[in-house]
């Protein structure tokens, strides 16, 4: 059984550990966490608690330690247990920047120890409905996509809001839209804009929309809203031979593919709510058709599976470093966008 230490024990690190309990593959060691209220929570859980990190690392048992602090610690204490001989997860975004990743990786290339991170949401079912329709080539190829979560309720009051702390809704929940889109996209990006906002955090983003142009030809809106009380949907996919829309986290939303690529433009003007208008006006219902949604089964802990396998050396990791040092060096283009307030031209 891999043996899975954890040091943060907040929501995510709860997760974490409900997560492993439940598996068999998975046993975990205990945590560790500097606030006494969530070691106490742990301790009425029944889950071990460590005194302090180093005595989480002393422990020979121990093949993998997840680091699920802030994420301004993420470096250290990813160092820490990299040199101590463990194997790490690091919660995302994985790093602060693509530059202290790089330093981390080649700690454990020295180490010789597995380092990843924990992009859990290339499980997620709206994630892989949107991949097997683009896969299938149902409604031909991707050209344009959009990807966004929205909320009403503002940035938790917690370090997320705090800048040094890595706060902000780019490092919270970009880096698991830009993932997925650059984990689907075999293309190297080319242009990056992000329009930055702060409504209700002087210090954070708290809103931000992150244009993205790869190489093949296809763009990307990437959206995060905290502060929206009508939302678009999950997903807007437009392709070569149809659109498909993902409305929900419940995966509400359809296909709508066209029966024939070229039809007969109608005589004359034709007029429409909009007024008169040929190039706006209904597509004629005959040469289209609509499908639904296919239906997807995923597991969150296959992470976990996959990472204990490749620790076991039987398995290549399914979230590989290289790829999330692509993603963080797209961050970094998006800031750097954000700051100057134009486009960033690249090659990542």
């Amino acid at each position: 059984m891999h043996s899975i230490a954890i040091v943060g024990f907040g929501g995510i690190g709860n997760w974490h550990a409900n997560n492993i309990m439940e598996m068999d593959e998975t046993g975990l060691a205990g945590v560790y966490d500097i606030n006494p209220k969530r070691t106490e929570l742990a301790a009425s859980k029944g889950i071990a608690v460590y005194p302090d990190y180093e005595a989480l690392l002393a422990d020979a048992s121990i093949d993998t330690v997840i680091v699920a602090t802030p994420n301004n610690f993420h470096k250290s204490l990813s160092i820490q247990a990299l040199q101590a001989g463990k194997n790490v997860i690091c919660e995302k975004p994985v790093m602060m920047n693509a530059k202290e990743l790089q330093e981390v990786l080649a700690v454990a290339k020295e180490a010789g120890k597995l380092f990843a991170p924990h992009q859990n949401r290339r499980w997620d079912r709206d994630f892989n409905i949107v991949k097997n329709v683009l896969d299938s080539g149902v409604i031909g190829k991707p050209f344009y996509i959009e990807s966004r979560v929205q909320g009403a309720k503002g940035i938790p009051g917690d370090w997320r809001c705090v800048k040094e702390a890595g706060g902000g809704m780019l490092y919270d929940w970009g880096v698991h839209l830009i993932d997925q889109i650059m984990w689907y996209v075999d293309s190297p990006v080319t242009e990056v804009y992000t329009h930055m906002l702060s409504v209700k955090f002087e210090d954070v983003d708290d809103n931000f929309k992150l244009m993205l142009r790869f190489e093949n030809g296809l763009s990307a809106l990437i959206e995060v809203d905290t502060y929206t009380f009508i939302n678009l949907p999950r997903w807007h996919v437009s392709c070569t031979e149809g659109t498909m829309v993902v409305d929900n986290w419940d995966c509400d939303g359809r296909i709508v593919k066209a029966k024939t690529v070229e039809f007969n433009w109608e005589e004359g003007i034709v007029y429409t709510a909009a007024g008169p208008t040929k190039t706006m006006a209904p597509r004629p219902k005959e040469s289209i058709e609509e499908l639904p949604l296919p239906e997807v089964s995923v597991d969150c802990k296959d992470y976990y599976r996959n990472f204990a396998r490749a620790a076991q050396g039987v398995e290549e990791l399914i979230v590989q470093p290289w790829q999330a040092l692509r993603v963080m060096k797209v961050i970094d283009a998006a800031f750097e966008s954000g700051q100057k307030g134009g486009c960033v031209k690249c090659h990542i």
